[in-house]
C-alpha cells in the first residue's frame, strides 16, 4: 500500500463542522430525535408536580404500561421490492381531510404544562393540517382556540356535568363556533385514582410548600411564565362560577347514561364521537344507536387500572363494526410505528395526548411542531420500509400482535394443555373401554390447526387461532364417538 501525506483538502471532503446553534431551546428541539427525547427535555424543564400530572396514570400505572408495551410488542411483515418512494399519509376522517392517520387529543390543565397552551397545541395542528380536540377542562376558550386555529379543523370533548345546563351550553357555544365534530367521554363517572398527584399536593392553583419551592428553584423560567400570563382556569367554564375544586366535581358525574348521549345527539348538528370505549357489545350497541364513530381508549390509564389495552382490542372490533362506523384509537402511542400498526389493524384514525403536551413542556409551540415532525418522519419511514405507498394499502397482514400475557380461556388452555406431552394413564381393565381416549386426539388436532393458523396468519394471536378452530374440536370429537 503507497502511503502519502493527507491533503486538507481531501480531509474536509469527509468531514464537516456542524455549525453550532446558539439559540437554546431551538438546540434542544434539533437534539430531540423521538418522543422520549422529548419527554425526557420536558422533565428537565417543568416542576415535578406539573410534569407528573401529565406523565402519571392511576394506581399502579398498569394500565398506561401495558398499552405502551403492546405497541412495542408488535411484529412487521414487510413486502420486499415494491417502491414507495414517495408516500401519502393523508386520510379522510369524520368528513374531512388530515395531512395524516392521526390529530391531538383532548387534555386538561394543558397551560399549567406550559403557558401557550391549547394555543400552541391547536396553531401546530392547523399547520400540519391535522385536527385539534379541546377538553371541556381546557384552559383556553373555545373561541379563543377558533382564533388559534382558524382554518383548520377543530374538535369539542365533552364531559357531561352534574348540571346538565352547563354542558348543553358547551355543545351549542362549540357548534356556533364551528367545531366539526364533537367526542362525548364516557370512562369518567369518578375520578381515576391518580396517586402520584395526590404525592405531590397537586392542585390548581398549586400550593406552595417547602418542596414546591425547592422543586422549581432550577427552574424559574416555569414561575415566570405563569406568574406573568393570564390566570390559569378552566376558560369555557369561568362564567358557571365555583372553585376549581367545584368544577372537577360536576365534570365527574356517575349519573351520566344513554339516555344523556341520546340528548346530546340530538343538540350536536355535526359528527359524534363515543371516547372511552373498552368492549366489544358496547361498541356494536353505539353503533346500532346512530353515532359516527368510537374512540378505543382507556383514558390513558389514567381511570381504571388494568383496563382493557386499546390496540389489542382493536382487531375484533373493527371485525364487529368497522364496516359500518369509524374506529379510531388513542392511549399509549410513542412512535409513528405505532399509528401505522394502528392503521394496518383497521383503525381509521389516532389521538396522541401525553405526545403532544411533551413536545408542549419541552418548548411550547415550537415543542408540539417537533412532536408532529419526529411522528410524520416515523410514519414515513415506516411506511416505506414495509413497501406501502398509502394508508389504503396497509393491512392486518402486515402485523401481527405479539402477547406477553394471554387471557384465560377454555378454547386456549385446553389446545395448550392437549398439545403438551402427557404420561400415560393407569386405568382398571374393564370389557367396555375404550383403547384410547377420543378428546385428547381431537383436541391435540385442534391444537396444532391453531399452531399452523398462527403461522400461517400474520396479525392471529395463538388465542384467536385456538378460538376459529374451536369448533373443530366438537367436530373430531364426533367423529371419533361415532
Amino acid at each position: 500500500m503507497k502511503r502519502q501525506l493527507p491533503n486538507p483538502k481531501d480531509i474536509f471532503e469527509y468531514v464537516q463542522f456542524k455549525k453550532p446553534t446558539f439559540n437554546g431551546k431551538q438546540r434542544r428541539l434539533q437534539d430531540a430525535l423521538t418522543i422520549a427525547d422529548l419527554r425526557a427535555i420536558a422533565k428537565r424543564r417543568t416542576p415535578t408536580a406539573a410534569f407528573d400530572y401529565t406523565d402519571g396514570a392511576a394506581e399502579g400505572e398498569l394500565s398506561i404500561l401495558r398499552a405502551r408495551q403492546a405497541f412495542e410488542d408488535i411484529e412487521f411483515h414487510p413486502d420486499i421490492l415494491r417502491p414507495a418512494e414517495d408516500v401519502d399519509t393523508s386520510t379522510e376522517i369524520l368528513g374531512g381531510p388530515s395531512s395524516m392517520p392521526f390529530g391531538i387529543a383532548p387534555t386538561g390543565f394543558t397551560r399549567l404544562m406550559q403557558t401557550e397552551g391549547e394555543t400552541a397545541g391547536a396553531g401546530a395542528a392547523g399547520a400540519a393540517g391535522i385536527p385539534f380536540t379541546l377538553s371541556t377542562l381546557g384552559t383556553t376558550s373555545i373561541e379563543d382556540v377558533v382564533k388559534a386555529n382558524p382554518g383548520g379543523r377543530n374538535w369539542f370533548q365533552l364531559y357531561v356535568l352534574r348540571d346538565r345546563e352547563v354542558s348543553y351550553g358547551l355543545v351549542k357555544r362549540a357548534a356556533a363556533a364551528g367545531f366539526d365534530t364533537l367526542h362525548f367521554t364516557v370512562d369518567t363517572p369518578v375520578a381515576g385514582n391518580r396517586m402520584r398527584d395526590y404525592r405531590n399536593g397537586f392542585s390548581i392553583p398549586p400550593q406552595l410548600t417547602v418542596k414546591t419551592v425547592l422543586d422549581t428553584l432550577p427552574r424559574p423560567w416555569w414561575w415566570f411564565d405563569f406568574l406573568t400570563t393570564p390566570k390559569l382556569e378552566f376558560a369555557s367554564l369561568k362564567s358557571t362560577g365555583g372553585t376549581v375544586g367545584d368544577l372537577i366535581g360536576q365534570a365527574m358525574d356517575p349519573t351520566i347514561s344513554y339516555e344523556d348521549l341520546a340528548t346530546i345527539r340530538e343538540m350536536w348538528p355535526g359528527k359524534i364521537v363515543i371516547k372511552g370505549v373498552q368492549n366489544v357489545p358496547d361498541a356494536v350497541k353505539l353503533i346500532d344507536m346512530g353515532v359516527d364513530g368510537i374512540v378505543l381508549s382507556n383514558h390513558g390509564g389514567r381511570q381504571l387500572d388494568r383496563a382493557p389495552i386499546p390496540f389489542h382490542l382493536l382487531p375484533k372490533v373493527v371485525r364487529e363494526v368497522g364496516k359500518d362506523a369509524t374506529v379510531m384509537i388513542d392511549t399509549g402511542i410513542m412512535n409513528g410505528a405505532d399509528i401505522v400498526a394502528s392503521v394496518a389493524l383497521g383503525a381509521k384514525f389516532t389521538l396522541i395526548g401525553r405526545a403532544y403536551l411533551y413536545g408542549l413542556m419541552a418548548g411550547g409551540r415550537a415543542g408540539v411542531d417537533r412532536t408532529i415532525a419526529i411522528l410524520r418522519s416515523e410514519i414515513e419511514r415506516t411506511m416505506k420500509l414495509l413497501g406501502v405507498s398509502s394508508l389504503e394499502e396497509l393491512e392486518p397482514r402486515h402485523v401481527t400482535q405479539l402477547t406477553r400475557v394471554a387471557p384465560v380461556d377454555v378454547a386456549y388452555g385446553e389446545a395448550a394443555e392437549a398439545a403438551a406431552p402427557k404420561a400415560a394413564p393407569v386405568r382398571t381393565p374393564r370389557a367396555t373401554a375404550p383403547k384410547a381416549p377420543a378428546k385428547p386426539r381431537a383436541k391435540a388436532a385442534a391444537a396444532k390447526s391453531a399452531a399452523a393458523q398462527t403461522a400461517e396468519t400474520p396479525g392471529t394471536t395463538p388465542l384467536e387461532a385456538a378460538e376459529k378452530t374451536s369448533g373443530s374440536v366438537e367436530v373430531a370429537e364426533q367423529a371419533v364417538a361415532d
